[in-house]
């Protein structure tokens, strides 16, 4: 069921009919029938692969929460007659036993992503040893389809028995809330990665309809089409035409294909949360925003924490910390300390903690060597940029062009250049020829294509651009106003005649100018292939 078909509509509307139709008590339970049938829809056989994933979190959470609560009461009653070693070894025996419920947990669930998403990525890399060692022998490839979402509610998951092992949030007693927080279906095909501690207060509370906040989730919704039909599915005629003829479009067309998808990515997943969000909130339910304006930009570190804001996050609390601070890299840090220099073992935590983090968002992308390409890519220019930190201290400090307006807009171009750059392993997914393209950006020499018409020659009409350019523009405009408050709240104070027309002049635009209809097809969501 796509977010931009007819029967999503006529879902969404039902949903929000009967929602505040029925006693507050049972909204709770109205969301998470209307989520098993939005994941029924996409898949029958999918429903076992989400709730087993449910059904294992809620028992290892209860285990672990319950095992915690009875070493606190055991204590507080024998805390006279134990001494303080036996405190300890009972705490360390408890704290064990939690342990290893986390650990099967965590096998169980991230081994279902693993086979489902990676089976057929090791088949093709065995199978490309065998051949590189002239053997005949090649493994058949697994015939899985990739249940929707998987990635996202699996983490989502597994954050919140980690949540619970730490202590942070208390284990949900009841199955059915934990099912919903899990399978919330406006998350499923593409995020935000929420927190239980952040989500569940206003996931499972009353909500009486509030006309207000009902119409900001719907003005979300309708911009988040916006961003998609408009300009998303549109420049995507563009983008296929450049990364499917690598014969024909070489040198500036590989250019031009790298800012199309740059628009296209933003304009995709930042349309898709709008409408995330937007439903959310209709219902009275607080989802956390995950961009703020990343192509504003002045470096790719300040970048990272402004785009898929959920995933950066999910990635430092999860991975990033424990790695950095656990006792092996600690008595790894000083060795390299004792043998490499204290400039080398202070920097070993981070960076060794910092590729295992960009290793697992590649393969988390795909399956595939371009992601994991990708995200070391990343890893790398972040690095990098670290190490250089004091060279730009000196140069700021000899030559004091920081903070004036020409070099902020030198640093946004250069960040979204460089993230480009990166993005064509995305687009052409394939290591050695995204190699190949990106040399002939400096072998082809064939610029003129960028003003002689050439581009009019990729399935886009002077009309399209012209669509796009405006697009683009209300893009700028909205992300240039929201640095000083909300483009929502200015509008509502606006007089109504005002109000109605800024918001039917975008529905028909979304209307008029989506692009469906004769060569165009309503694509599903990029991020939903993760």
């Amino acid at each position: 069921m796509l977010f931009t078909s007819y029967a999503f509509l006529g879902f969404l509307a039902t949903l929000f009919l009967l929602y505040y139709l029925v006693p507050g008590r049972f909204q709770w339970k109205l969301l998470l029938a209307a989520s098993y049938l939005f994941y029924f829809a996409a898949g029958p056989a999918w429903l076992l692969y989400i709730l087993a994933t449910t059904v294992t979190t809620y028992f290892a959470a209860l285990r672990i929460e319950d095992m915690g609560r009875r070493q606190k009461a055991y204590i507080k009653a024998n805390k006279d007659q134990l001494s303080k070693e036996e405190k300890k070894a009972y705490k360390d025996r408890i704290k064990s036993g939690q342990w290893r419920w986390l650990l099967a947990c965590l096998l169980f669930n991230l081994g279902i992503l693993a086979v489902v998403k990676y089976t057929n990525f090791a088949i093709s890399n065995v199978n490309g040893l065998l051949r590189a060692v002239g053997s005949a022998r090649q493994f058949g490839f697994w015939d899985i389809a990739l249940p929707m979402g998987i990635s996202f509610y699996t983490f989502q998951a597994l954050g919140y028995l980690i949540d619970v092992y730490r202590g942070t949030v208390e284990a949900e007693r009841n199955p059915g809330r934990l099912a919903l927080f899990v399978s919330f279906f406006p998350q499923l095909i593409q995020g935000p990665i929420s927190r239980f501690g952040d989500l569940a207060q206003s996931l499972f509370a009353e909500h009486g309809f509030d006309g207000k906040r009902f119409n900001y989730g719907l003005e979300r919704i309708l911009w988040g089409y916006f961003k998609k039909l408009v300009i998303a599915d549109r420049i995507l005629t563009g983008v296929n035409a450049i990364i499917r003829d690598t014969g024909t479009y070489r040198g500036a067309y590989v250019f031009v294909g790298m800012l199309f998808y740059a628009l296209e990515l933003y304009a995709d997943f930042t349309g898709g949360i709008d409408i995330t969000i937007g439903i959310a909130q209709s219902l009275g339910i607080g989802v956390k925003e995950n961009f703020r304006r990343p192509y504003f930009s002045k470096s790719v570190k300040e970048y990272w924490r402004r785009w898929h804001i959920t995933m950066g996050t999910w990635f430092t609390d999860y991975i990033f910390y424990p790695i950095s601070v656990c006792k092996p890299m600690l008595k790894f840090s000083r060795f390299a300390r004792a043998h490499f220099g204290e400039c080398i073992g202070k920097r070993a935590p981070v960076y060794l903690s910092s590729f295992a983090v960009w290793l697992a968002t590649g393969i988390w992308h795909g399956a595939s060597w371009n992601f994991v390409v990708w995200g070391l890519g990343n890893w790398v220019i972040l690095m990098v940029s670290q190490e250089l930190e004091p060279l730009y201290a000196r140069f700021h400090g000899r030559f004091r062009v920081q903070g004036s307006w020409w070099f902020k807009l030198f640093q946004v171009v250069r960040t979204v250049l460089l993230m480009s750059c990166l993005r064509t392993f995305d687009c052409y997914r394939d290591v050695p020829l995204t190699f190949r393209m990106f040399g002939t950006l400096f072998t082809e020499g064939n610029w003129h294509i960028l003003w002689d018409g050439s581009l009019l020659g990729l399935g886009l009409s002077v009309v399209d651009y012209g669509v796009l350019l405006a697009g683009l523009a209300l893009l700028v405009t909205v992300s240039l106003l929201q640095r000083s408050g909300s483009v929502r709240d200015r509008i509502a104070a606006k007089p109504y005649p005002v109000r109605f027309l800024v918001w039917y002049g975008l529905f028909l635009a979304v209307l008029l100018a989506g692009a469906y209809g004769i060569g165009y097809d309503a694509s599903q969501f990029i991020y939903n292939q993760f």
